[in-house]
């Protein structure tokens, strides 16, 4: 029960600090660690994954590194940050929080149908999981660790299933980041025609997921 207070206050904290003052210092903060070169990546990329834990939403932060890193630089820093982070939060829904976790999520009838398809095809319903998500990202971060899926098959399933979702916000955040200074030019050209084919590609795979998900789900009742 302490716990679960705990937990509850620290995130608690972490909004208010990300809605009232973070974000006012959001392009601040971005352009010092820029400056900083491979060290203020490395910074960026561990305070996207801190943010992670504590159940931040980092969809706004995702474009801001894309806009400041461009696309492939940008994925480099948020991919592995959010493995991390998910990660982090994973063990500590299989271990410190897991009594706080599982009375979260014991009222959920969509959780319970999850478990039992983890249970009988886990890497492959956490992969179909992190291409459709069927819950909040921050959520089901601690919730996989009330699952049976071992540490390596989240870990890769994680990587891979958010990987496409990332790679359009990132690039999202490139292109809006570069909409002030538009030149008329074949890489001009290329980089919006990537950004189109990433968005299309990502639609494709997201509907395809979700469509499989639901499927496994059936069979597995």
């Amino acid at each position: 029960m302490k716990k679960g207070l705990t937990l509850i206050a620290v995130i608690a904290v972490a909004l208010c600090a990300w809605f009232f003052v973070l974000q006012e210092r959001l392009p601040t903060a971005f352009e010092w660690v820029r400056g900083h070169g491979a060290w203020g990546a490395v910074v960026v990329g561990l305070v996207y994954a801190i943010a992670t834990v504590l159940m931040i939403p980092g969809s706004i932060a995702t474009l801001a590194i894309g806009a400041l890193y461009g696309p492939w630089l940008g994925l480099l820093i948020v991919s592995p940050a959010s493995v991390l982070g998910a990660t982090i939060a994973f063990a500590l829904g299989r271990t410190s929080f897991r009594p706080a976790i599982e009375k979260k999520m014991s009222s959920s009838i969509k959780f319970e149908s999850l478990q039992e398809a983890i249970a009988a095809q886990g890497f492959k319903i956490l992969l179909l999981v992190r291409l459709s998500p069927v819950f909040p990202f921050t959520l089901i971060n601690y919730a996989f660790g009330l699952t049976r899926i071992s540490l390596r098959h989240y870990v890769v399933g994680s990587f891979l299933g958010m990987l496409p979702g990332t790679l359009l916000y990132v690039y999202i955040g490139a292109a809006a980041g570069d909409i002030g200074h538009l030149a008329s030019g074949t890489e001009d050209l290329m980089f919006y025609s990537g950004l189109v084919a990433t968005f299309v590609v990502t639609l494709i795979i997201t509907r395809i997921a979700k469509q499989a998900l639901a499927a496994a789900a059936v069979e597995t009742n």
